[in-house]
């Protein structure tokens, strides 16, 4: 049974969302599923922008036969090569065999890379190229790097809707609402979006801004991602979200305390300085054990706030191993322009402070403070000025 939704008079949203996923590209958790997008549009010509991951493509096909009814497909429109969006190129081929696919050039290769059969269907389009459908004219925009190389996003001039690739995209599935206003997305969905772009998205934060510089320049109505809700009003919110992000600018001042702990002790170090953060007035303090949190959701946060604090055992001589997987996380995804504070723990020689220190070193725009602590085994009342001075720290550094 078909299940769309009219986006304009005469475009439709022919997706849907897998709530069985577990782990988004076999990494990350998404307890609450994935959408997965695409759009018809019905004019003079008939077009397809993008396909859907294989795990939906029996109800993306109802979608379709459902909005076309007797018409033709006429064109499909690849913006993004990713298997989870063009994973139905061949199924959309096999039946509707004339069907022209617009594509960079870069995303031909990949298509023959994947062992698709798309000889005599492709129109290669490079930046600014142009096109009409009928009424709609639509421009076809390069965004190499956000998140592939061949990415490319889409504008349609008639109803100045900008249809995005895997820009402005979310984790979560779609459950009847697919506008922006139809949730509340700050309160049900900002943790995914921002889950998603720093997962995803976020090493390529200058490509992010060279796309943002394009987009500022047309006049966007409606913006159509390949993952999450449409958005239709309240643009300038999610603008200034991927501006944040793409920057490596925190969205809060904040404190982030991340532990690596083993019997507790460098825990219990990590809870006390929250509570001296709090009582010193610094009350957007988060918590989290670098063993029981994936690290997307770490990357997540880190994102989010302008202080981390590393309280970390030493293991084997070295860092605590999710603790080392977690900063690892950090540089690949070029994380910069935090400030840290390092807590290290040891029973005969910890050392683990600075391990940490030499890995942040080697990022971009990342201050240490100075009050670093070293434990050993476990917080003693004479450490409690050592502590003291460290939260005293932190916040003066927000200043």
């Amino acid at each position: 049974m078909y299940c769309v939704r009219k986006i304009t008079e005469d475009l439709y949203w022919v997706g849907g969302s897998d709530r069985r996923l577990a782990l988004f590209e076999n990494i990350h958790p998404i307890p609450r599923g994935v959408s997965y997008n695409s759009y018809l549009l019905i004019d003079e010509k008939t077009v397809l922008f993008d396909t859907v991951d294989w795990s939906i493509c029996r109800q993306f096909l109802e979608n379709i036969q459902h909005v076309l009814g007797n018409k033709s497909l006429d064109y499909m429109v690849i913006n993004h090569m990713e298997p989870d969006h063009a994973a139905c190129i061949e199924e959309i081929i096999l039946r509707y065999p004339d069907v022209k696919i617009i594509c960079t050039q870069k995303a031909s290769l990949f298509m023959h890379q994947f062992g698709f059969h798309i000889d005599g269907n492709v129109i290669e389009v490079s930046e600014g190229d142009t096109m009409s459908f009928g009424k709609h004219n639509v421009t076809f925009v390069a965004a190499p790097m956000v998140h592939w190389p061949e990415a490319m996003v889409t504008y349609d001039a008639t109803d100045g809707v900008l249809f995005s690739a895997d820009a402005f995209g979310s984790f979560g599935s779609l459950d009847g609402q697919l506008f922006n206003d139809e949730m509340n997305f700050d309160r049900d969905w900002i943790d995914d979006a921002r889950r998603y772009y720093t997962n995803i998205v976020g090493k390529y934060g200058p490509h992010v801004q060279n796309l943002l510089k394009k987009a500022s320049s047309i006049d966007i109505k409606i913006i159509c991602p390949l993952h999450g809700p449409v958005w239709r009003n309240d643009l300038g919110y999610l603008l200034d979200k991927y501006d944040k992000w793409s920057r490596y600018a925190p969205e809060e001042n904040g404190v982030m305390i991340v532990y690596g702990t083993m019997y507790g002790n460098t825990e219990a170090a990590a809870s006390d300085l929250a509570t001296r953060l709090v009582e010193k007035g610094m009350t957007n303090v988060v918590m989290y054990d670098v063993s029981k949190t994936h690290v997307s959701y770490l990357i997540s946060e880190t994102f989010k706030y302008s202080h981390v604090v590393l309280a970390c055992v030493t293991y084997n001589l070295k860092i605590y191993p999710p603790m080392l997987n977690y900063i690892m996380d950090m540089k690949a995804l070029n994380l910069q322009k935090r400030t840290f504070t390092l807590i290290e723990n040891g029973s005969w020689a910890p050392q683990s402070g600075k391990l940490m220190r030499e890995l942040l070193g080697e990022m971009k725009e990342m201050t240490i403070l100075d009050n670093e602590m070293s434990l050993n085994s476990s917080m003693k009342e004479d450490d409690a000025d050592s502590m003291d001075a460290i939260a005293d720290s932190i916040i003066e550094s927000m200043k």
